[in-house]
C-alpha cells in the first residue's frame, strides 16, 4: 500500500445494511484495494460529472479494472439541474444498454448530486443493486453520502422522487478537498457547523478554534459518527433522524426560489440563520444563540441573509417533501448542542419566516 495514505479513520454504519466509511487521504490512488471485495468479476457503472471526471474519472476506472471488474462510464454535466429524470432515465437506459445485473455495482464518484443521482439509480434499477459512493466534496463526505437517503428533484421541489438504499461502502478520500472551489468547501462547512447545532456544543466551539481545513479526517470522521448514530436510532427519518434537517426546510426554499442556482450549502447556512432569529424571538432558544450561529456561519464565509420573497418561501415550503400536507417540521434550536421539532401550518410559517428576517 503507498507511503501516501496517511493514518485511516473508520465508521462503522449499522442500518439495514451493514457497511463502512472509510476515510483519509491517498484513498483514491489505492481504490483497488478498498473496492476489489465488492467488484472483482462484476460489471461496474461509473458515474460521475463533467468537472470530477476530467480529474479523477480515468484513474477510478482503472482502479475498478484492477480489482477485477469490467467498467463501464457515465458522465453527466455538472449542476443540480442534472438531478432530474432525464438525467435518471438516461443513466438507467445506459445500464440497461450495458446489460447489467443485478449482482453488478454501481459506483458514484463525485458531489451530492452524483450521489443522490447514481444511488437512486441503483435503488430502482431491476429492483435493486449495490452502489458505493466516492464523494469527493466536504459536503457529500459529512453528509449526502452516507445515511441512504437517495432523490432526484423534481418541477415541484428538490428530492421529492426518491428511497432509502444504503450503500454497500463510502470511500472518502479527502486530498480531494484540496481542489474544490472555494465555494464547495464554504458549502460543506455549513453542513458540518449544522452537526455542532444539533448535537454537539463542544465540536461546534472547536470550529472556531482551528479551521476545519487544517483537520479533515477528524472533522469528517466526527460528522460522519454523529449522523451514523442518527441513521442507527431511526433510519426511515421518522423520528431523531429529522434533527439533521436543520436548516434544511428553509434552505430548500430558498434553492428553489433561485431557480437552484444557490449552493445547497449556502442555502443551509441562510435557513440555520433564519430559524435561529426566529427561535430566539419567540423565547424557544437561549438568548444569543442565533448570534452565535451566524458568527460561526460568517468566519466560514457563508450567507446569513434571504432575499427571497416570503410568499415564494412559503409556497416552497408547503411543497417541501417534510410537509405532512397540513404543516411543516420545523427543526428549532434551544441552545447549542440541542435541537427540537416544532410543526406549524401556513399560518405559522409566514410567522416563523418573518420572525427569521424574511421579508
Amino acid at each position: 500500500m503507498s507511503d501516501r495514505l496517511g493514518e485511516l479513520k473508520t465508521v462503522h454504519v449499522s442500518a439495514s445494511v451493514d457497511y463502512d466509511v472509510v476515510i483519509g487521504a491517498g484513498l483514491l490512488d489505492e481504490l483497488d484495494t478498498f473496492v476489489r471485495p465488492f467488484c472483482a468479476g462484476k460489471k461496474v457503472v461509473l458515474v460521475s460529472d463533467d468537472e470530477v471526471f476530467p480529474r479523477y474519472g480515468s484513474a477510478a476506472a482503472a482502479a475498478f479494472e484492477g480489482a477485477g471488474a469490467e467498467v463501464f462510464t457515465f458522465v453527466f454535466k455538472s449542476g443540480e439541474e442534472s438531478k432530474s429524470f432525464a438525467t435518471y432515465e438516461e443513466l438507467t437506459e445506459f445500464m440497461c444498454r450495458c446489460r447489467l445485473s443485478r449482482s453488478d455495482i454501481a459506483a458514484a464518484l463525485g458531489g451530492g448530486v452524483t450521489g443522490d443521482l447514481t444511488g437512486f439509480a441503483a435503488a430502482t434499477y431491476r429492483r435493486g443493486m449495490d452502489y458505493i459512493q466516492l464523494p469527493t466534496t466536504l459536503l457529500a463526505a459529512v453528509d449526502s453520502s452516507v445515511g441512504g437517503k437517495t432523490a432526484i428533484n423534481l418541477r415541484a421541489g428538490k428530492n421529492q422522487l426518491g428511497c432509502f438504499h444504503q450503500p454497500a461502502a463510502v470511500i472518502c478520500d479527502t486530498d480531494a478537498f484540496s481542489t474544490l472551489p472555494e465555494r464547495e468547501v464554504r458549502s460543506g462547512s455549513a453542513e458540518i457547523i449544522k452537526y455542532g447545532v444539533i448535537g454537539d456544543e463542544g465540536f461546534f466551539e472547536s470550529l472556531g478554534e482551528e479551521p476545519i481545513s487544517a483537520r479533515y479526517e477528524a472533522v469528517v470522521e466526527c460528522c460522519v459518527s454523529m449522523k451514523r448514530d442518527f441513521v442507527a436510532r431511526d433510519e426511515f427519518d421518522r423520528g431523531d433522524r429529522r434533527y439533521l434537517n436543520f436548516g434544511h426546510t428553509i434552505g430548500h426554499a430558498a434553492e428553489r426560489c433561485s431557480g437552484y442556482t444557490l449552493p445547497h450549502g449556502y442555502a443551509v447556512a441562510m435557513g440555520m440563520a433564519a430559524i435561529s432569529r426566529a427561535a430566539e424571538s419567540f423565547g424557544i432558544s437561549e438568548k444569543g444563540t442565533a448570534e452565535r450561529i451566524e458568527k460561526m456561519l460568517k468566519r466560514y464565509g457563508l450567507p446569513t441573509e434571504i432575499n427571497f420573497a416570503r410568499d415564494d418561501m412559503l409556497d416552497a415550503m408547503l411543497s417541501d417533501k417534510k410537509s405532512d400536507g397540513s404543516s411543516v417540521a420545523l427543526i428549532v434550536p434551544e441552545r447549542i448542542g440541542r435541537c427540537r421539532i416544532e410543526n406549524a401550518g401556513a399560518a405559522e410559517l409566514c410567522e416563523w419566516l418573518k420572525a427569521g428576517g424574511i421579508k
